[in-house]
């Protein structure tokens, strides 16, 4: 049981360093969170899943710049629903090494001391840290957690979100892409599961429009703004 409430933490904790920091304050500069906690989700992320921030964010920013019409580095209308379902971070991975792209779109992303010499040329190092932690608290059992952790972005971001986001699910509004909701409510996916939403105003850091619809990251913004470690962008 520690082992799974174990994994379930820290797979949560990653997901939401994703959809906070990578996706609503990097990618789309929605929200600007304090320098600590906005390093601690960079270090988390570098420690839970090795992906560079500003290849993350060029990648993700070409997305919506093409989204679904050729150019789209990861839409199931072009490259079918199972491929993307299934082989999403691959995608990223390919999409990663243009770097004319990462160069063009990635644009504004940290260039400090630790992204040039730690979080860029060893990004794999945080990865093989974590097993090793892993392990010292679980011992051989830590190589599942290990594992785990490691497909729970793949799985979900790179999978369902970029695959059945633009494939199966509900509409609020009729955008000029296949963008769905896939639930009204799914913690587990940080609220990126609003994906329709997002869509139709990708600047805001919120991704919930009805009532009936829970946005957990939102809900994690809104904690720490009452902290004072948040500033939204002005519209």
């Amino acid at each position: 049981m520690g082992l799974l409430i174990y994994i379930l933490v820290m797979t949560h904790i990653t997901i939401a360093c994703v959809t906070l920091y990578l996706h609503r304050s990097q990618a789309h500069r929605g929200v600007t969170f304090d320098h600590r906690v906005a390093h601690f989700m960079r270090f988390w992320l570098w420690l839970t899943t090795g992906m560079v921030t500003r290849q993350w964010v060029a990648t993700h920013r070409k997305h919506h710049r093409f989204t679904d019409v050729e150019g789209d580095p990861h839409s199931p209308r072009n490259e079918g629903i199972w491929q993307i379902l299934l082989g999403g971070a691959f995608y990223y991975a390919w999409a990663a090494q243009d770097r004319k792209m990462v160069e063009q779109y990635g644009v504004g992303t940290p260039d400090d001391w630790m992204e040039r010499n730690i979080y860029t040329p060893w990004n794999f190092v945080g990865i093989g840290i974590m097993l090793i932690i892993d392990c010292l608290i679980f011992g051989w059992w830590g190589i599942l957690a290990w594992g785990w952790q490691m497909i729970w972005i793949p799985l979900w971001a790179a999978g369902v979100i970029n695959g059945l986001g633009h494939w199966w699910g509900y509409r609020n509004t009729q955008t000029k892409d296949y963008s769905t909701n896939i639930v009204p409510w799914a913690f587990f996916i940080g609220g990126e599961e609003l994906h329709n939403n997002h869509h139709a105003d990708p600047a805001s850091p919120k991704l919930s429009l009805q009532s009936w619809e829970f946005d957990i990251g939102w809900m994690y913004i809104k904690i720490l703004e009452s902290f004072k470690l948040v500033a939204f962008k002005v519209r």
